[in-house]
C-alpha cells in the first residue's frame, strides 16, 4: 500500500523526541515553541517546561503523558510529539512511534546514552524511523560531546541499525538557551539549524489523499462533553467533520459511527478543524466505544491496519474507600462509588491500566506497568480530593507452557566505586543476576543486572542508603522468566496504637528507645494506626497518647522538656513499599498514614487465630 517512491507531502513533518529522563527533552520543545511564535508568555516572565502540563510532571521533572504539538516553520508544519522517558510509561512511547516518520534522539553531552534511551531507540529503529541525533547541554562543565557521540554510534551498532540509520545527522544544542548548530565550538543564535535538519532528513508523510480513509488510533483522551476522543495519524485518505466512518480491529466486526468533532493541533492548542488530509495527526470525537489500536476507515471501503500490542501490567494493588475514623476530614470524595467512577474514567484513557472489582469487598484491583505508574495515579487522585486506602503491591504472574513465570526487569545502576561492594551484596541477597559491569574514567561503576520485579520492590531506598544519595538507578521491563524463590526479607514489627487521642511527648519518649517513630507529638491518632517501627520482629500494641501522671510532688528535673528524636516521614512510594499484607496506606489530600486492615486489636487477634487454624 505504501511505496517509498510514492509522492510525499513537502509541507508536513511528524517527529517524536525521545530521550532519557532529565536530558532536556521538554526544555528543547519549549524553546522550539517560543522561537516559532507558538507560545508567548503573557506575564513577561520566562516559563519553564510548558510541555510538562500537570503539576506532578513539573515537580518530578519527568514527562508522564505523551503531548502533541505543532509549530510552523517557513510555511511548513512540524508536528512534534514529546514522549515519556520512564519505562513505566513505555506503552505510551511505543504507540507514539507509530504516528511519526522520524525521531530526534536527544542525548546529554556529559552522560551519553542512558538505559531509557536504549529502550525507546530500540523500538524506533525496529519501526524503521529516521533518527537525528541531538547532543544537548554541550555547555555543561566537563562534558565531552565527541565521547557521547561515539557512545551513541556504538549503541546504534549494538541495536542492529540499518546503514541508512547509521548515517544519521548530528546537531549540537543547548535547549535551555535555545540554540543549535553543526559545531558546538560555534554557538548559533537560534534553533534554525535544527529546523532545517528536520526538514531535510525526516521524510514527509506519503500523499495518499485519493486512497480510502485509514486512521490508526494510538492514544485516547476523554471529554465530559463529547466522551472518548481517539487520537491518531491518518495513514491514507481524508476525514471530515460530520462524516460517517467505520471502526474496528483485526478480527472484530466493524461498527459505523459519525465524526462529531475533528480537531488538529496548533502550537499547544487543540483546534477544531473541518477536514484533515493523509499524514496529519488528529483527534476525533464522537466515536463511541473506540479503543487503542482501532482503525477508522471509509464505511464504503472498510479495512483494518495492523493492531497495536499493549504490554500487559506487571504489578497490582487493591484500592478501597477510606473507612478509618478520620474519613472525610480532608477529602471531598470518600465513597466507594466515587472511587469506582474515577478509576473507570482513568482506565478509559490510561491504556496500560487495568481495573477490576473485588467481589464482595467493595474494593478494586488496579494493575499497572510498574511502581511509578501506580503511585502517579494515587498521587493524582489525592490532589483531586480523594481519600482512599491502598494495599501492598503484588507482582502479577502467569502460566506459560505449564511453568509459572514472573516479570523481570533490566536494572542499570551507576555509583561511585567505593560503594561497589555494598551494592553488589544487596543485589546478591535479592537474587539478581549480574550481566555486565564497567568502570568509567570518572571513578564511577556501571552495573547491568536482570532482577525480578518482586525483588526490586523496596530496593531504591536501600540503594540510596548504600551510595549515600550519589547513585543513579534505572530499570525497564525485560520480559518474563520462570518464577524465582526470592522472598523479601521480613521487616521488623510495628507499634500499633491502642486507642484514639492526641500523641503525647511523654509516651513517645519511652517508645523511641525501642524503635523508630512515624508520628510526632500532638498529632491525632486512631485505634489501629501504625505509629512506629519496633526494634524486634513482633508487632507491639502501645499507647502513644499516654500523658504523664500529675502529682503534687516536685523535683528539680521533672519539669525539664522532653527532647524527641525527629520522626520518620515517608513519601507515598516509601509507604507503599513498607506495608505488609495485613496493612493499608491511608491516602488523603494532606496526610499519609499507615494502619492495620483490621483496626480493633481483639478482632485482629481472632482473625490471625482463624487464619492459622485454616492453614493447619
Amino acid at each position: 500500500m505504501q511505496q517509498d517512491n510514492a509522492k510525499r507531502r513537502p509541507d508536513l513533518r511528524n517527529i517524536a523526541i525521545i530521550a532519557h529522563v532529565d536530558h532536556g527533552k521538554t526544555t528543547l520543545v519549549d524553546a522550539m515553541l517560543k522561537q516559532t511564535g507558538a507560545f508567548h508568555d503573557k506575564t513577561g516572565e520566562e516559563a519553564i517546561c510548558i510541555m510538562d502540563s500537570n503539576d506532578l510532571e513539573k515537580e518530578r521533572g519527568i514527562t508522564i503523558l505523551s503531548k502533541n504539538t505543532s509549530v510552523r516553520y517557513k510555511n511548513n508544519t512540524i508536528h512534534i510529539v514529546d514522549t515519556p522517558g520512564h519505562a513505566d510509561f513505555g506503552s505510551e512511547v511505543e504507540r507514539v512511534l507509530r504516528m511519526v516518520d522520524g525521531v530526534l534522539l536527544l542525548v546529554d553531552a556529559l552522560d551519553g546514552p542512558m538505559p531509557q534511551t536504549r529502550f525507546v531507540l530500540k523500538k524506533s529503529l525496529a519501526l524503521g524511523l529516521r533518527p537525528i541525533v541531538v547532543i544537548n547541554k554541550v555547555d555543561r562543565l566537563n562534558c565531552d560531546p565527541h565521547a557521547a557521540l561515539d557512545k551513541v554510534f556504538a549503541l546504534f551498532m549494538e541495536l542492529g541499525a540499518s546503514d541508512s540509520q547509521l548515517d544519521f545527522p548530528v546537531v549540537y544544542a543547548v535547549g535551555r538557551d535555545g540554540w543549535a548548530s553543526a559545531d558546538y565550538h560555534h554557538p548559533a543564535k537560534d534553533l534554525s539549524y535544527l529546523f532545517e535538519t528536520i526538514m531535510k532528513h525526516v521524510p514527509g508523510p506519503l500523499d495518499l489523499d485519493d486512497q480510502p480513509l485509514r486512521l490508526l488510533v494510538t492514544m485516547l483522551d476523554y471529554s465530559s462533553y463529547t466522551g472518548r476522543i481517539g487520537v491518531g495519524r491518518i495513514v491514507q485518505g481524508k476525514i471530515a467533520s460530520g462524516q460517517q466512518v467505520s471502526m474496528g480491529q483485526p478480527g472484530t466486526e466493524p461498527k459505523t459511527r459519525k465524526v462529531m468533532q475533528l480537531m488538529g493541533y496548533k502550537g499547544l492548542e487543540r483546534v477544531v478543524i473541518k477536514e484533515a488530509r493523509s499524514g496529519e495527526i488528529v483527534a476525533v470525537a464522537g466515536l463511541e466505544g473506540i479503543e487503542v489500536g482501532d482503525t477508522v476507515s471509509d464505511p464504503e471501503n472498510p479495512g483494518v491496519l495492523p493492531g497495536l500490542e499493549i504490554e500487559q501490567p506487571t504489578l497490582s494493588m487493591e484500592f478501597y474507600a477510606n473507612d478509618s475514623p478520620f474519613s472525610g476530614r480532608e477529602g471531598k470524595f470518600v465513597t466507594a462509588t466515587q472511587l469506582r467512577d474515577r478509576l473507570y474514567k482513568e482506565q478509559q484513557i490510561n491504556v496500560g491500566l487495568k481495573v477490576e472489582e473485588i467481589p464482595g469487598e467493595g474494593g478494586f484491583k488496579v494493575s499497572g506497568r510498574g511502581e511509578l505508574h501506580l503511585s502517579i495515579l494515587i498521587e493524582t487522585m489525592r490532589r483531586e480530593g480523594f481519600e482512599l486506602c491502598v494495599s501492598k503491591m503484588v507482582v502479577i504472574t502467569h502460566v506459560e507452557n505449564g511453568v509459572t513465570v514472573e516479570p523481570v526487569e533490566m536494572l542499570l545502576l551507576d555509583s561511585p566505586a567505593e560503594f561497589q561492594g555494598a551494592v553488589m551484596n544487596g543485589l546478591g541477597a535479592r537474587g539478581a543476576q549480574l550481566k555486565n559491569m564497567t568502570v568509567g574514567e570518572d571513578g564511577r561503576v556501571r552495573f547491568e543486572y536482570v532482577i525480578s520485579s518482586k525483588a526490586l520492590i523496596g530496593f531504591k531506598s536501600e540503594f540510596m542508603t548504600f551510595t549515600k544519595g550519589s547513585g543513579l538507578m534505572h530499570h525497564s521491563f525485560h520480559g518474563f522468566l520462570p518464577e524465582g524463590n526470592f522472598n523479601r526479607p521480613k521487616r521488623n514489627g510495628v507499634f500499633i496504637a491502642k486507642e484514639a487521642g492526641k500523641s503525647a511527648a511523654y509516651a513517645l519518649n519511652s517508645l523511641q528507645d525501642h524503635g523508630i517513630m512515624f508520628v510526632g507529638a500532638g498529632e491525632d491518632i486512631y485505634l489501629g494506626q501504625i505509629v512506629g517501627e519496633h526494634c524486634r520482629a513482633n508487632d507491639l500494641v502501645t499507647n502513644p497518647c499516654k500523658e504523664k501522671k500529675q502529682t503534687n510532688m516536685r523535683s528539680s528535673t521533672s519539669d525539664m522538656s522532653i527532647a524527641l528524636t525527629p520522626h520518620r516521614q515517608m513519601s507515598l512510594e516509601q509507604a507503599i513499599e513498607y506495608v505488609e499484607e495485613d496493612e493499608f496506606v491511608e491516602v488523603t489530600p494532606k496526610s499519609l498514614r499507615l494502619r492495620k486492615k483490621i483496626l480493633d486489636h481483639s478482632l485482629r487477634k481472632r482473625a490471625d487465630r482463624d487464619s492459622e487454624v485454616y492453614e493447619d
